[in-house]
């Protein structure tokens, strides 16, 4: 199919949309074994926060206590026995990291932070209304399930309907074209039939009047 019948005229295809890497490898499938991996780990992290009644937090600690604890008796035992302590890698950051970190939350904050001041000042009234509609799109989603859920949720959306796009990508596209095609010609019947008149209505009250 060419770039004439893509949806939004795209040249390039999905997995170089989405990155062309490892991530686009893992949504699109092309690492079945890692992509089935996350979704059965997540769900199982979904379902033992659901009915463990176990927190974030709580089970973050536990599992830190654990490795620890564990990690504490081998080296002890190793040393006692003549034998090697665990194989722990060098926990270190550079310097180098730190100030790359540094640098890319300090811009996405400033862009942030002149983002908000500009909504604030009314200086941008398409992005206050953006941004309106999705924190009130949040705001509902949130209400109807909690985060944990729509967290799975969303990642299961993510690793399931890239997929299903590329693979059907041909048939999506075409019927989409066409659903926008046929929108767009109700759109001019209903301009020319009511907008239309309703013009010619106002015009002739303002000539009356």
């Amino acid at each position: 199919m060419g770039s004439s019948n893509r949806l939004f005229n795209r040249q390039r295809t999905v997995h170089e949309i989405l990155g062309g890497g490892l991530v686009a490898d893992v949504m699109l499938w092309r690492k079945g074994n890692l992509t089935m991996g996350i979704l059965l780990v997540t769900l199982a992290a979904w379902v033992v926060f659901e009915k463990s009644g176990y927190t974030l937090l709580s089970l973050v600690s536990n599992v830190f206590l654990l490795l620890i604890v564990i990690l504490f008796l081998w080296a002890k035992s190793a040393a006692i026995l003549n034998r090697p302590a665990p194989p722990l890698p060098e926990l270190y950051l550079s310097e180098e990291m730190v100030n790359e970190a540094g640098a890319f939350i300090q811009a996405h904050v400033n862009d942030f932070l002149s983002a908000s001041r500009d909504m604030a000042l009314g200086k941008d009234a398409r992005l206050f209304f953006k941004a309106a509609a999705y924190l009130l799109l949040i705001s509902i989603v949130g209400s109807l399930t909690d985060f944990l859920t729509l967290g799975y949720t969303s990642l299961f959306v993510v690793l399931t309907i890239p997929a299903f796009y590329e693979r059907y990508e041909d048939y999506i596209d075409s019927y989409t074209i066409l659903g926008c095609r046929k929108m767009q010609q109700l759109y001019v019947k209903f301009d020319s039939k009511f907008v239309n008149q309703f013009r010619k209505w106002i015009l002739e009250r303002q000539k009356l009047s």
